[in-house]
């Protein structure tokens, strides 16, 4: 009877241990950061860099193995391609469908003629081309060529844009890129604002910590919108021309610590001439 009754108290131990072991295996796994880097990129303290990639500073430095689907790898680190996405106009639906822009937004409805626009945020290697070729202010630069272009001004974000032939958007048009005829809470769909999709939070968390500078752009593949543009929530802000010939900015950052920031109907007035690490654009053209 003691064996048997000493042998129940081993095996109901052993049982208890073992639920320990689960319990601190699952709290580990809840206190561990959150995926947030795309297939071929890897976390880097706050950093999204290529497979190969070290981080000097808050650089990504050296040649890349792998990068994430849509970039390439470059001996100067990641680099998505400039591409043009063709958005078909329609009817942009902006009003108060998502709780969070009760009393936050003016309901409204405006007709958007199609237009093509970049994919991909403006790079500081594009910018690099501008200024080399005399059309674009000397401003400061990371050094990183696939990296978003930011802390720029409006007038000088819209000096790169003529240049490359093009405008920057309207805020209807980054709004309907976006957010779609449907009305797309996000611009890959209605629901999944985590941190693998878009670059935020990564300044105070909850992605990771100490961010002060945006990521490499377009290296967030998962949080495509339908047509395949890329970074439209997160990473940098983005100019846009409002209807009083003012300037506003949309789109969220990397540093917004709630997701809240990336929704579609999301938009802030600021200074034209504001200068800041959480604001870079994107240009727009003519549909052919």
């Amino acid at each position: 009877m003691e064996l048997r009754r000493g042998a129940v108290l081993t095996l109901a131990g052993l049982a208890a241990v073992g639920l320990l072991g689960a319990v601190i295996v699952v709290a580990g796994g809840r206190a561990a950061p959150p995926a947030r880097c795309a297939d071929g990129m890897i976390a880097l303290g706050s950093r999204c860099c290529g497979e190969g990639q070290r981080v000097e500073g808050d650089r990504c430095a050296g040649a890349p193995r792998r990068c994430a689907r849509g970039m390439e790898p470059t001996p100067d680190g990641c680099v998505a391609a400039p591409r043009q996405a063709r958005i078909e106009g329609g009817m942009l639906h902006v009003g108060p469908g998502d709780w969070e822009a009760q009393g936050v937004i003016t309901p409204y409805q405006a007709m958007v003629a199609t237009f093509e626009i970049d994919a991909v945020e403006v790079t500081e290697q594009r910018y690099r081309a501008c200024v080399a070729a005399g059309a674009c202010a000397v401003i400061h630069l990371s050094g990183e060529a696939g990296r978003a272009l930011s802390s720029v001004t409006r007038d000088e974000a819209a000096a790169f844009c003529r240049w490359a032939g093009g405008a920057l958007p309207t805020s209807d048009q980054l709004a309907f890129a976006s957010a779609g005829p449907a009305g797309r809470r996000y611009p890959w769909g209605d629901t999944g604002a985590v941190c693998r999709r878009a670059a935020w939070g990564l300044a105070d968390g909850p992605c990771a910590w100490g961010a002060r500078e945006p990521q490499l752009a377009g290296s967030h593949p998962d949080g495509a919108s339908p047509e395949g543009v890329l970074d439209l929530g997160g990473n940098v802000a983005e100019w846009a021309s409002a209807d009083d010939g003012g300037a506003e900015v949309r789109g969220g950052s990397f540093a917004d610590g709630a997701a809240s920031a990336l929704r579609s109907w999301q938009r802030r007035a600021v200074s034209p001439d504001t200068r800041s690490p959480q604001i870079g654009f994107r240009c727009v053209q003519r549909a052919p």
